[in-house]
């Protein structure tokens, strides 16, 4: 397989608006407010920003599973108008079947798509091997450890080939080690494969050590304010200087973020 890399556009939300209404008081809550934004094919792009900014709701707007109020986002210069399995989403939460072994969870989006039981046992093996669970297959999620357990995500809608993985804080609830294992993981998965990536995430650290481009959000109404290209080569050393660097710069932009919502 070949390396991921930059090409055309493959995504672009143009003015994307969001507003939701309060339950209880009937409020108009503005989320997202007029996100313009390009990713090319096969990039690795991590959106950070202030806690409730907003960035979860921008990637299920993505992912066709949230409405924008106003605005456009185009895939391949068609437009998204629901879900589809040309994005495949990767939350923080396993969502996993807890009845179904390791291989049937990962044959689950390959027999709705009507492939027969036998290529979708075929394919889904390979991608266990891709993610290193070949070994695993007859075992149940809750024999997995939370690492294993988000790899089968992984495997999972990787299975179904699509053009953008879409992973919301996917690590989030990982001990620190499993979790560093996991970003490696990922970055190696990534560099075999075409498949362009949209990565949520609080962390600054899991951020400068995964993207290419790191998008930083305002506090809500999120808009985006900053925008920080990461050039540093892979595999990345968290200790260097270049590294530490961009983190810093990215931590200042959200301390005032932070400071300026409390305002």
């Amino acid at each position: 397989m070949e390396m991921s890399g930059s090409g055309g556009t493959v995504l672009e939300l143009r003015s994307l608006e969001k507003m939701f209404t309060e339950k209880k008081t009937g409020r108009e809550l503005e989320v997202l407010d007029g996100i313009d934004l390009e990713i090319g094919q096969g990039r690795f792009t991590c959106v950070v920003g202030p806690s409730g900014c907003g960035k979860t709701t921008l990637l299920r707007a993505i992912g066709g599973l949230v409405e924008p109020t106003s605005g456009e986002i185009f895939l391949d210069g068609h437009p998204v108008t629901g879900p589809g399995p040309e994005r495949g989403m990767v939350f923080q939460e396993y969502a996993l079947f807890p009845w179904r072994t390791v291989l049937k969870n990962v044959t689950f989006g390959l027999t709705l798509k009507g492939i027969s039981a036998i290529d979708a046992r075929a394919s889904a093996r390979e991608y266990l091997e891709t993610v290193g669970l070949t070994d695993y297959e007859n075992l149940y999620p809750r024999e997995l450890s939370g690492g294993m357990k988000q790899r089968v995500a992984i495997a999972r809608t990787l299975a179904v080939e699509p053009r953008i993985l879409l992973m919301d804080e996917p690590f989030a609830s990982l001990d620190a080690q499993a979790r560093n294992g996991m970003q490696e993981f990922l970055v190696e998965l990534w560099r075999e494969t075409p498949v362009t990536i949209v990565f949520v995430t609080h962390s600054v650290d899991e951020a400068v050590f995964l993207g290419q481009e790191i998008i930083g959000l305002s506090g809500r109404p999120a808009r985006i304010v900053e925008k920080f290209t990461n050039e540093l080569p892979y595999p990345r050393n968290r200790t260097d200087a270049a590294f530490t660097d961009l983190r810093a710069r990215i931590l200042d932009y959200l301390t005032k973020e932070m400071a300026d919502s409390y305002v």
